[in-house]
C-alpha cells in the first residue's frame, strides 16, 4: 500500500474514532489506533488545519504528568437534512461533532408531491445556511425518506404514503441547493444513528423501528454492519405480517405491522388530528381515557407480534423503538417486552433487551447527517 493510501487511512480512522466518540484524548486515538504519539498529533494537526477537528485542553485533573489535548470535530462543518412526510418536511442543520444546531419543521396543509417538498426544503435550507455562523462549511445533505430508495442512484422507487413513485428527489433537491445530495430509507438511517450515538451505541447487533406519520419502518445493524440488501431495500419491517385477519395494507397484502399500529389512530384516540413525536409522548404520559388506554393495549398486542418475529428472525442483543413507537414503550414498555418474549423461540429470547430510542426527534436527522458526512469520514480532505 502506497504510503497517500497509508495516511488517508490513518487520517480517515482518526476522523472517525474522533466523531463517533463525540470527542477522544490524544492517547486514547493513540491507545484505539495502535499508532505512535508522534504519528496521531501529526494526523491531528493535519485535519486541524483542514478545519475539521478543534483540539482543547482537558479539565484539570489530579492525574500525574501532563495531560493530553482533547480532540473533538469542528461543529462549523455541518450537513444539512432533510424529511418529508405525509404532513410536513423537516429540515435541519447538524454538525460534525453531533451537534443539532437547528430544526425546522415545516408543516403542510396537504401530502406535497416531490416538486413542492423539493422546493420547501431548498428554501428551508437557503434560509438555515444564512442563519448559522460565520464560517460554517456545508459538506452536502443527507435525506430520510420514508420509502423504497435505490442505493445506487437515490431513486425514490416507491414512498407509498406519500403517493412518490420513481421520483428523482435526490437529483432535483441537488439542483435547487447545488449541494452534494443522498438519500436512504428514514428508518435505516434512524437505526444508523441510535447505533452510533443513542440506544444502541456498543451493541453489535440491533433492529430499530421507527414509527412515524408515514409508517412503521426498520432497520438492522448485524455484527456492526448496517443491513442494506441488494439494493438497499432491506428493513421494510411494517409490512411483516401480525393479523391475518386484518385491513387491507397499501402494499397489497392483509394484516401488516403499520395497518395495525399507527400514530394517527393514537392522535384520533386524543381527538387530535396532527403532531410530533414530542406532542404524543406527552399526551400519553398523561392520559388516563379508557378510550386511549384501549388503543394502546390494542397496538401494543399487534406490536409485540412483529417484535417476537424480529427477536426470532434476528436474534439480536437490543431492539430500539423510536418515534411513536417508543413513545408506546414509554407508557407499556414492561408489557411489550413481556408480550414479545413470551412465544418467541427459547435461544434467541435470552438475553435480548427491548429499549427507547435515545436521540428522540433528532434520530432521522442526525442518522440522515451520517448519510451525508459518510465521504468526509473515508476521505478526510479539505473541506472547501
Amino acid at each position: 500500500m502506497s504510503s497517500d493510501r497509508v495516511r488517508q487511512r490513518n487520517l480517515s480512522t482518526v476522523l472517525s474514532l474522533v466523531h463517533r466518540a463525540q470527542g477522544a484524548s490524544r492517547s486514547q486515538l493513540t491507545q484505539a489506533t495502535g499508532l505512535n504519539r508522534s504519528t496521531i498529533a501529526a494526523l491531528v494537526g493535519e485535519l486541524a488545519d483542514s478545519g475539521l477537528v478543534v483540539e482543547t485542553e482537558p479539565p484539570a485533573s489530579n492525574r500525574v504528568g501532563r495531560p493530553s489535548p482533547v480532540v473533538t470535530a469542528d461543529p462549523s462543518v455541518v450537513a444539512f437534512t432533510v424529511n418529508p412526510e405525509i404532513d410536513a418536511v423537516t429540515v435541519g442543520a447538524v454538525g460534525l461533532d453531533g451537534t443539532v444546531h437547528r430544526r425546522i419543521r415545516c408543516e403542510t396543509d396537504r401530502v406535497p408531491s416531490a416538486a413542492e417538498a423539493v422546493s420547501l426544503a431548498a428554501a428551508t435550507i437557503g434560509s438555515l445556511a444564512s442563519s448559522l455562523p460565520p464560517g460554517t462549511r456545508a459538506v452536502g445533505v443527507g435525506v430520510a425518506m420514508p420509502g423504497l430508495v435505490r442505493r445506487d442512484d437515490g431513486l425514490v422507487r416507491l414512498a407509498p404514503h406519500l403517493g412518490w413513485v420513481d421520483e428523482p428527489f435526490v437529483d432535483l433537491l441537488q439542483s435547487a441547493t447545488g449541494l452534494p445530495v443522498v438519500a436512504a430509507n428514514d428508518a435505516s438511517l434512524g437505526a444508523r444513528a441510535e447505533s452510533i450515538f443513542g440506544a444502541g451505541r456498543g451493541v453489535g447487533t440491533m433492529v430499530f423501528l421507527n414509527g412515524g406519520a408515514s409508517g412503521v419502518g426498520g432497520g438492522a445493524i448485524v455484527d456492526g454492519v448496517p443491513l442494506a440488501g441488494v439494493d438497499g431495500y432491506a428493513g421494510e419491517l411494517g409490512h411483516t405480517l401480525v393479523n391475518s385477519n386484518g385491513r387491507r395494507c397499501h402494499c397489497g397484502a392483509i394484516g401488516c405491522l403499520e395497518t395495525e399500529v399507527g400514530q394517527q389512530a393514537l392522535l384520533a384516540a386524543f381527538g387530535v388530528a396532527r403532531g410530533d413525536d414530542d406532542d404524543l409522548d406527552a399526551l400519553l404520559a398523561s392520559s388516563r381515557d379508557s378510550a386511549v388506554l384501549d388503543e394502546v393495549t390494542r397496538q401494543v398486542g399487534f406490536l409485540a407480534i412483529a417484535l417476537r418475529n424480529i427477536i426470532n428472525v434476528f436474534n439480536p442483543e437490543v431492539i430500539v423503538l423510536g418515534g411513536f413507537l417508543g413513545a408506546l414503550h414509554g407508557v407499556a414498555g414492561d408489557r411489550i417486552a413481556e408480550l414479545a418474549t413470551a412465544t418467541a423461540l427459547p435461544g434467541p429470547r435470552e438475553g435480548v433487551v427491548i429499549r427507547r430510542a435515545e436521540l428522540g426527534s433528532r434520530r432521522l436527522l442526525i442518522g440522515a447527517a451520517e448519510l451525508a458526512f459518510a465521504g468526509l469520514l473515508a476521505d478526510p480532505a479539505p473541506v472547501p
